[in-house]
């Protein structure tokens, strides 16, 4: 009874996922009758995966039902899951039923735990954006998924170009692919060597960049490297109040994590719940960022994003209004 569980954010990496079971599993020859997928956002579709996998294949092969945007793990109406219960037990051999979903699936519900007794379940999980050391991961883990191998300061090349766009960076290590296999003298994977950081730099280039790098680019004081930051994100279309509102919630995190730690407090579990941090891990790295700083530069930092938003409020430039609220004297460190 082959039950499949997939979620998370990182959609480039469950779409491989899927694609890489309906080739082992689904006989070429009988995939139109054999393969299914539907959208879990329609109930009408979610029970049709339901009666599907547990009708036997045809021909040779495997049957697999896949059902994207799965309902059972999150608001799953009660109908649905009453049918949910009274399939789990009649999906017969070689009938593959895979679940996806992006969000995590909610643990208190009676379709969840049902499914994690029997479902193989597999998480995809983007790092997030601060977290340096978890998209060099992905960069390294979607090579081995590619077959190519990287040499470190290629991944690390990678994961500066690219951040956390799993899409983009399966794209582009195909081209790295392409260019490992192309033959000709000097190739960078002859007799296979891993690709080195001159063949990223030669067909990657560039740096991803965030708002949460123009913050670190002003706390460092540096306000011409924050500026051609934001210039970059300008020219990419990233809204200017979606930046100044990311700006906002990151120096916000800073001043209570300062705050707390001149009062002595120590747990990272208080801390991120008072500065409304989602995960506590990041509370170690926020701590190396803001060590030797004062909350009073802090409040400083915030004044001139909020400056920056008064501007744009009142119909500024968007360029103009970070260079001038950027350019405004900085904060003592």
């Amino acid at each position: 009874m082959p039950i499949h569980l997939y979620w998370g954010d990182d959609e480039a990496a469950r779409n491989r996922a899927v694609e890489a079971l309906v080739a082992q599993l689904v006989d070429p020859a009988w995939a139109a009758i054999n393969l299914s997928r539907l959208d879990g956002n329609d109930a009408t579709q979610a029970g049709q995966a339901l009666e599907e996998a547990r009708t036997p294949p045809f021909g040779g092969g495997a049957r697999l039902v896949v059902l994207q945007r799965s309902p059972f793990c999150s608001q799953c109406p009660a109908e649905l899951a009453e049918r949910l219960d009274a399939s789990l037990s009649l999906i017969p051999p070689h009938c593959h039923l895979v679940l996806v979903s992006g969000g995590k699936p909610d643990a208190r519900l009676r379709t969840t735990k049902a499914l994690k007794k029997v479902a193989a379940e597999h998480s995809f999980q983007l790092p997030a954006i601060w977290d340096s050391g978890g998209q060099i991961e992905l960069v390294e883990r979607t090579a081995r998924e590619l077959g190519l191998r990287l040499e470190p300061a290629a991944a690390e090349a990678l994961a500066e170009a690219i951040g956390s766009d799993s899409a983009r960076l399966a794209s582009e290590l195909e081209k790295l692919a392409l260019f490992a296999a192309a033959p000709g003298p000097g190739g960078p994977n002859r007799q296979g060597a891993a690709i080195g950081v001159a063949a990223v730099e030669a067909l990657v280039g560039g740096r991803s960049t965030s708002s949460l790098a123009v913050g670190d680019a002003l706390l460092a004081g540096q306000p011409a490297d924050a500026i051609a930051l934001v210039d970059a994100l300008l020219a990419a279309n990233e809204p200017a109040l979606r930046i100044v509102a990311a700006l906002s919630s990151q120096i916000r995190g800073w001043i209570w994590v300062a705050l707390l730690e001149q009062q002595g407090e120590q747990d990272v579990a208080v801390i991120a719940k008072a500065a409304g941090i989602g995960n506590p891990k990041r509370i170690y790295v926020m701590r190396k960022q803001l060590r030797g700083r004062r909350p009073g530069s802090l409040v400083c930092l915030l004044g001139q994003v909020l400056e920056v938003e008064a501007a744009l409020k009142r119909g500024a430039d968007p360029g103009e209004a970070f260079r001038d609220g950027f350019l405004l004297s900085q904060p003592e460190a």
